[in-house]
Formats: structure tokens, C-alpha cells, sequence
């Protein structure tokens, strides 16, 4: 019986934050349809693990100790990537942090803020400032941000959370003009909540019942589910989509 190729065969895609949640099952699901994967990210110990897993299903993968807010950090992963592989398809610009959830405007902490938008924000621009280069001598490829329901409404999750996404999804669509020629498509996720832990402790006991009702579909999602969205983002079957914010929300948006 002849082999069944895979969706990603011979392809290489780099993800920030791949240590634990979405991130990390984004990578593994990248390397389970055949692309070697590397991982951008300050944890190494769960990071490591990533790579253990997919080591196990028997993918090939590296972890690259990062912040994303650093440029020379992210520029050392893009440049490590190309000297192990000689190219970059895809990247998934996931790295992020929540802040302080439900405080006041006028209470919220100027240095949470910050610490919000750089790595939020500031860290998606870094990751695109160096892969772009890169993809472009590999031919193109595909750029999946991750932004969030915050990116399209407000709340009382923390306004830099807010900002933040919201700023991923400007950044995407500019990127995403300006390389729409060249064949560099960029795009976002934008999923409602999803248990992981970075969500853990801002939606439980009663924000979880209050925020549960927010979604049409009666449950949370699953990390599968927003991997499942980048990698069609990635792939040629959204061959024909750039520069748009898809939420994956359980009909959240269409209330």
C-alpha cells in the first residue's frame, strides 16, 4: 500500500509559546502532518516536553530558549531555524500573557500594562520582523497570529489584554497588505475561551458559569480546535485568504 503523504511533508514552521496549551498542540499537530517544528519559548522544561512528544510520534523537532519581547532572542530563532533547515513555511505567533483580569482603569498597573503590550504586541511584531525575511527566500508561506475574541470587543478582562489583541489584529492586516503580492499570507486566531493556564483562574465559580452563557454552543473549546483552525490557515486550503481575524468562538461573535 502506498504511503499517504502528509499535509505538511518537507515543510518547517516555528511557534512562539509552544511550551504548554495552544501552543503546544499546535505543534504537535504541525508535526503530525509532517513539518519539523520550532519551538520559541522561556520555559524550557515544558517546552522540552513538547519536543518529547513529538519526538514520540515520531516528528522531528527543536526548542530555542526565547523572550519574544527581545529582538535579538527572536532574530536567534528565525536564524537558527534556516541554519538547522534552510527554510520557513509557516509560524505561529502565539506567545502571550493575560495581565490583571478585572481591575479598574484607573487601578491598573502601569508595568502590567507594559509587560502586556510587549509581549502581546510587540512580541507578534518582533516574530513577523524575522520571519518575513526568511520566508521570502523559502518562497512564501503562511503567518497565523493569535489574537482573541478581546481583539473584537471589549470587556472587563484587563484593558491591555484588550489593546493588545486588538493591536495583533492591525498588525496582521498590515502585514498581510503589504505581503499579499509576495506570497506571504498572514492572518489570525481569534478563539473564545479556551481552558488552559492561561485562562485558569480568571474564569472560575462565577465568572465560568457567567462567561459559559457567552457561548452559543453551551461549552468551551478545546485547544484541538484553535490548532485545528492555524493549520488550515496555513495550509492550501485557505490558499485564498489573507488578512482576516477568524474567530473560533462557538458563535460568541454572532450574538
Amino acid at each position: 500500500m502506498a504511503r499517504m503523504s502528509k499535509l505538511f511533508e518537507g515543510k518547517v514552521a516555528v511557534i512562539t509559546g509552544g511550551n504548554s496549551g495552544i501552543g503546544r498542540t499546535t505543534a504537535i499537530a504541525f508535526a503530525a502532518e509532517g513539518a519539523r517544528v520550532a519551538i520559541g519559548a522561556r520555559r524550557a522544561a515544558e517546552s522540552e516536553e513538547t519536543i518529547r512528544k513529538i519526538q514520540a510520534q515520531g516528528g522531528e523537532a527543536i526548542f530555542v530558549s526565547i523572550d519574544v519581547t527581545r529582538a535579538d532572542q527572536v532574530q536567534k530563532l528565525m536564524d537558527t531555524v534556516m541554519n538547522r533547515w534552510q527554510r520557513l513555511d509557516f509560524a505561529f505567533n502565539n506567545a502571550g500573557i493575560g495581565g490583571t483580569p478585572f481591575v479598574p482603569i484607573p487601578d491598573y498597573a502601569e508595568q502590567v500594562w507594559d509587560d502586556v503590550i510587549n509581549v502581546n504586541l510587540k512580541g507578534v511584531f518582533l516574530a513577523m520582523k524575522y520571519e518575513i525575511p526568511h520566508m521570502l527566500k523559502s518562497g512564501g508561506g503562511a503567518i497565523v497570529n493569535m489574537s482573541s475574541v478581546a481583539g473584537l470587543i471589549g470587556g472587563p478582562i484587563g484593558i491591555a489584554y484588550y489593546a493588545s489583541k486588538h493591536g495583533v489584529i492591525g498588525a496582521t492586516k498590515a502585514a498581510a497588505m503589504e505581503y499579499a503580492q509576495k506570497g506571504i499570507r498572514v492572518n489570525a486566531v481569534c478563539p473564545a475561551v479556551i481552558p488552559t493556564a492561561l485562562s485558569a483562574g480568571v474564569f472560575d465559580g462565577e465568572n465560568e458559569a457567567r462567561a459559559l452563557a457567552l457561548h452559543p454552543m453551551g461549552r468551551f473549546g478545546t485547544t484541538k480546535e484553535v490548532a485545528d483552525a492555524v493549520l488550515f490557515l496555513c495550509s492550501n486550503k485557505s490558499s485564498y485568504i489573507t488578512g482576516h481575524a477568524l474567530p473560533v468562538d462557538a458563535g460568541l461573535l454572532a450574538r
